[in-house]
């Protein structure tokens, strides 16, 4: 397949070329390339051609919770998206806490992807033994959740921290929250409001102060015992402090941020409740400012998008029964080029913050880029068209968005993944194509 007339955005730069896919993988990219005969020939029509987003942070709820979503489900949201990669977290049922079980969820997925795919593992108080034979490239990495969230997994015994940061041999992601602070906050609404608490009071429940003393927390242990840490979902400007600009090579500690903490602030409240309730928190202006500054300076390294679908009957409860998250994927893309309509974020950073930080930050093997030899994840965006957000042509299994409604800047007009069309004018195509990531081990390994 030759791809002519793009605008390629990589690596820093917007140019004019053209691209030939051999296989699964991008053969040959140069200004002008002519067509070999019987070529299939994309004219892009200046349309801009990306790398394929690499999403660091979803859930999509399989094995044990597919009445919210699963694996083909999600895919191909992912896929509508422009996202063709992406890594999913451990708090299913039964849990990802064993090797064994991780191993399980593979074979769940073989063959049911629509993008590629790799599998958090998941820690508790008691699988040090578990974490410790973990191998670099079984997993992505180990995700701690060091608040209590929605899920089933939580470390609070400060002593198993302490050696799982000295002993994972692979990189740690942290979800950051202090849980007896959160408590306080919920036991203080509670006698307030009754079970009647509005959703506005989600970011006071869930607060700036939680976030920062865990956040503080894990960077301690990461520096103490000289791990590699990744901290997802940061939802504070003050948070900030502990990280450093720059680019994401060679760094120890990288930050996430999801596209609905710097997309939404505390005023959609009042008119989203349950269906922005994500944990931790979205939370002021201010955050939401401080975190597009970061993003664009790259002290936050990875844009996310923290994929979490709920059923509208879940959502539907009031605020103690509700459960936290909301579902992303397929909108990310567009959301990200909405900030950039606003001239908050530019075209080259998204591809950076999305495509290329993540590839590097996880050491996935070969993607994450358009370079010759690399395996042909492209997606085809066209500025000239928008993306309206409705019931119709919602993917996820949830069958619903906060987004409804409202229209974005560009679409997603094609997405191909190891080199196979997978969606194209609003359609998804062909079967399903993604692959099991493979990962540099060097570039995400812990204390081994």
């Amino acid at each position: 397949m030759l791809i002519t007339n793009a605008r390629l955005v990589n690596e820093g730069l917007m140019v004019e070329a053209d691209l030939r896919v051999r296989g699964a993988r991008i053969e040959k990219i140069a200004a002008t390339i002519a067509a070999l005969p019987g070529e299939e020939v994309v004219d892009a029509a200046g349309r801009y051609l990306l790398p394929g987003l690499i999403d660091g942070h979803v859930h999509f709820r399989e094995p044990g919770l597919m009445h919210k979503a699963d694996f083909v489900t999600e895919s191909a949201a992912a896929v509508a998206g422009g996202v063709t990669s992406v890594l999913d977290m451990p708090n299913v049922k039964p849990p990802t806490v064993t090797r064994e079980r991780l191993a399980q969820k593979y074979a769940l997925a073989e063959g049911r992807f629509r993008c590629n795919y790799a599998f958090y593992f998941g820690a508790t108080n008691d699988n040090l033994a578990e974490i410790e034979a973990l191998q670099p490239g079984e997993t992505c990495g180990v995700k701690i959740f060091m608040g209590c969230s929605t899920g089933n997994l939580h470390v609070d015994d400060l002593a198993v921290l302490d050696k799982i940061f000295a002993r994972c041999p692979v990189l740690i992601a942290t979800h950051c929250e202090d849980t007896p602070m959160i408590e306080a906050n919920a036991a203080a609404a509670r006698a307030k409001y009754g079970e009647n608490v509005p959703f506005a009071e989600h970011p006071h429940i869930r607060s700036t102060e939680a976030c920062y003393v865990s956040t503080r927390l894990a960077v301690r242990l990461a520096k103490q015992h000289g791990a590699r840490l990744h901290l997802p979902h940061l939802s504070t400007a003050r948070e900030l402090e502990f990280f450093t600009p720059g680019p994401v090579a060679g760094k120890r500690i990288t930050a996430e941020a999801c596209v609905h903490h710097l997309f939404l602030d505390e005023s959609s409240y009042p008119r989203l409740g349950a269906l922005m309730k994500c944990n931790p928190a979205i939370k002021t202006a201010g955050d939401r400012t401080g975190l597009i500054h970061a993003v664009r300076e790259g002290r936050v390294d990875t844009i996310a998008t923290d994929h979490a679908p709920h059923t509208r009957e879940e959502k539907a409860q009031g605020y103690f029964k509700a459960p936290s998250g909301l579902p992303l994927v397929q909108h990310a893309l567009p959301i990200l080029f909405e900030l950039a309509n606003r001239g908050e974020i530019g075209v080259t950073t998204i591809v950076e913050r999305a495509c290329h930080a993540p590839a590097l930050c996880f050491g996935i093997a070969e993607r994450g880029f358009l370079r010759e030899g690399y395996f042909a994840d492209l997606t085809l965006v066209d500025p000239q068209a928008t993306t309206t957000v409705t019931t119709d042509n919602i993917l996820y299994k949830c069958g619903w968005s906060p987004f409804e409604g409202e229209t974005f800047p560009v679409c997603v007009d094609a997405t191909w993944v190891n080199g196979a069309l997978a969606w194209r004018s609003g359609v998804v195509q062909g079967q399903a194509a993604g692959q099991r990531l493979g990962f540099v081990a060097a570039a995400h390994a812990g204390n081994r």
